[in-house]
């Protein structure tokens, strides 16, 4: 008998024998049903657009239900129109609209929708369909999709569809029905690390996500320092700065999430009014719309946080000796009489020496200026409630790895040594490797988020996983922000990959890690991102005999010439496991029209049984939730606890 307490608690909610049992046949029924269809993303920085475009559209299998269904019944052009919709209802609609008849067109279209919803939603209770449908919508979308054949029916099905129309909400209507579709096509959604940075729009992201129906984080890189900056650490906000004024990105700091620049931009005006600032001109990959910052402002801007940022990184270098990361401090290795600065005992010209703010007696010290512009940035910070709320979200529902249905999700890699072995991290005089050091690493990350509140330097660990060679969100040998602003020679801007990147290929390394995680390597694969695969290099994304898949294809316009593609999908569902390839993203043009491009999709496993819910991890969860309902019923049916009715 299970514990009785719990069985009280549980009999609050099943007050009798019928509500349990009815109950249990309802899981059962669950059980019963295929795996609903996984999808996995990795790397977004920041592309709002581009990644709801995915979401929409199901990465191409939304377009593979419309041929499916009317392949053989409306002509291709008609058949892109109805994908067309549904991944941008708003332009579709209004183009419409404007060649006229939009009653006629709209009963049309609502009926082939509906058709598509019945296709996505087949995997699902009625229950769980219902849940997904759009508030005042959902009761005549639901009649729709389970109005039957008959002659009855269909009339009832045209006089809702005639209702809708009549009460001039077709527009409404047809948006929530595309909508309810891309829901459906997808349970749960897996972002495989990096939200932030580069792309102009990562507030937006989370926004959207955080109103997903199951969403899941494995926190990368760039997350990490966002992390570490929302706890007011300064090297961590000097980060993000420098990255996003970098790339031009002042909507989104300023407008999405309310920090304050003011003070930066008049500091970067006053010291370096008069610099040119070239090796700091912005990366221009859009337009702001509220906040139009001249190019030479961020220039300024760019270089003044820059400076900071290394004065901060040399303290917290010099703080945590631990780290062994003194090859790092080089504003102390710059010779100011030569030009010239020591990197690693190579002598290297400096390309800019104007550095007014820097000491050379005490290099990584802040000038007066400077500590009141990074106090303003940490209290600007910290207090934006939406930046805040984003963080906590990431918390929440994120973790430095995740399993799940058998497959193993991280972002960078698990730290190793040249041999192949797993490279041990310590921490308080205990070392840590494999499993156990992901496992300590994501407990110390949360510490410092949620304790240690009077500390300043609490976000340090974040910092440190953002950079460190033996990071498991960075896996490089050492990050050359320095090298890339300062020197020329390009040989400096190098950074260099960890073991682990090396043994990936190697298909005995990839089981290794997934036994180490407690998983069948027979059956799981390791989802990975971090490293863009650069397709047009003759890269392939498929590594370890088909056991990892590094599914960072360059959706961030930033590396659209790097890889040559924009991005993947990883697509687990009942069937089979596919790859999908994506183009680059076109946005609507002003005469209203916008090219869609289906993805490219590979198979790269096919199941030998369709995988029910049963096999899952939900699966698991529901069959323990059935034996204690049984356990329930048990007791009721004994009188150890009071039946109601």
């Amino acid at each position: 008998m299970a514990d009785i307490k719990f069985l009280e608690m549980l009999a609050k909610e099943y007050p009798n024998t019928l509500a349990a049992a009815e109950e249990i046949i309802n899981l059962s029924a669950i059980l019963a049903l295929p795996k609903g269809t996984e999808y996995f993303f990795s790397d977004l920085h920041g592309e709002y657009e581009a990644f709801v475009h995915m979401i929409k559209s199901g990465s191409g299998t939304i377009k593979s239900k419309i041929d499916e269904h009317y392949g053989g019944v409306l002509s291709e052009q008609d058949r892109d129109e109805l994908a067309a919709l549904i991944y941008n209802p708003k332009l579709q609609i209004k183009k419409k609209k404007e060649e006229g008849d939009f009653d006629k067109w709209a009963v049309t279209v609502i009926y082939r929708l509906v058709t598509i919803c019945k296709s996505v939603s087949t995997k699902y209770t009625r229950s769980k369909v219902r849940r997904r449908l759009p508030r005042y919508e959902d009761y005549a979308i639901d009649e729709l999709l389970h109005a039957d054949d008959d002659v009855n029916k269909t009339h009832y099905y045209n006089a809702i569809i005639s209702t809708v129309i009549d009460c001039g909400i077709a527009e409404q209507f047809i948006e929530e029905l595309a909508w309810a579709i891309s829901s459906l096509a997808v349970d749960q959604l897996h972002i495989i690390g990096d939200i932030w940075d580069r792309g102009p729009k990562p507030d937006m992201i989370m926004d959207f996500l955080m109103d997903y129906h199951d969403v899941d984080f494995q926190w990368g890189n760039h997350d990490i320092i966002w992390m570490g900056a929302a706890t007011g650490h300064w090297a961590s906000i000097a980060n993000i700065l420098r990255m996003n004024i970098s790339y031009n990105n002042f909507d989104m700091l300023e407008i999405g999430y309310g920090i304050n620049l003011r003070p930066l931009s008049s500091f970067a005006m006053k010291t370096y009014g008069d610099d040119e600032c070239k090796a700091f001109a912005p990366h221009i990959l859009d337009r702001n719309v509220y906040d139009q910052v001249t190019e030479q402002q961020a220039a300024r801007m760019h270089k003044a946080i820059s400076v900071i940022q290394f004065k901060l990184e040399g303290q917290r270098i010099m703080a945590h000796p631990e780290y062994d990361m003194d090859n790092r401090l080089l504003l102390d290795k710059i010779n100011w009489e030569k030009g010239t600065v020591l990197v690693e005992g190579v002598e290297y010209k400096m390309k800019d020496m104007n550095l007014p703010t820097v000491d050379p007696e005490n290099p990584y010290e802040l000038s007066n200026d400077e500590k009141t512009v990074m106090e303003g940035l940490a209290g600007s910070i910290k207090n934006s409630e939406k930046l805040q709320r984003h963080i906590r979200f990431m918390f929440s529902h994120g973790a430095l790895y995740k399993k799940v249905n058998g497959n193993l999700l991280y972002h960078g890699c698990i730290p190793m040594e040249d041999d192949g072995s797993f490279a041990s991290l310590y921490f308080d005089g205990q070392g840590y490797k494999g499993k156990a050091l992901m496992d300590k690493l994501d407990e110390l990350v949360r510490d410092a988020y949620f304790n240690n509140e009077d500390d300043p330097n609490r976000g340090d660990i974040m910092w440190y996983l953002w950079l460190s060679k033996d990071s498991p969100l960075f896996g490089k040998e050492k990050m050359t922000t320095f090298e890339r602003l300062f020197i020329e020679d390009k040989s400096t801007h190098k950074e260099p990959v960890r073991p682990y990147y090396k043994y990936i290929h190697d298909k005995e390394a990839c089981k290794k890690i997934i036994l180490e995680f407690g998983l069948d390597p027979s059956r799981a694969k390791i989802l990975n991102g971090h490293v863009p695969v650069k397709i047009k290099d003759g890269e392939s994304p498929i590594k370890g005999g088909g056991l990892l898949y590094v599914i960072d294809g360059g959706i961030s316009k930033a590396y659209h010439k790097k890889t040559g593609i924009a991005g993947y999908t990883f697509i687990f569902n009942s069937r089979f496991m596919a790859l999908a390839e994506h183009k680059p993203y076109s946005p609507a043009k002003e005469d209203g029209t916008q090219e869609f491009y289906s993805p490219i999709m590979k198979t790269v496993e096919t199941l030998k049984e369709r995988m029910m819910v049963v096999d899952t991890d939900l699966g698991k969860e529901l069959v323990g939730q059935i034996e204690n309902l049984k356990e329930l019923r048990n007791a009721f049916e004994k009188g150890l606890i009071k039946e109601k009715y």
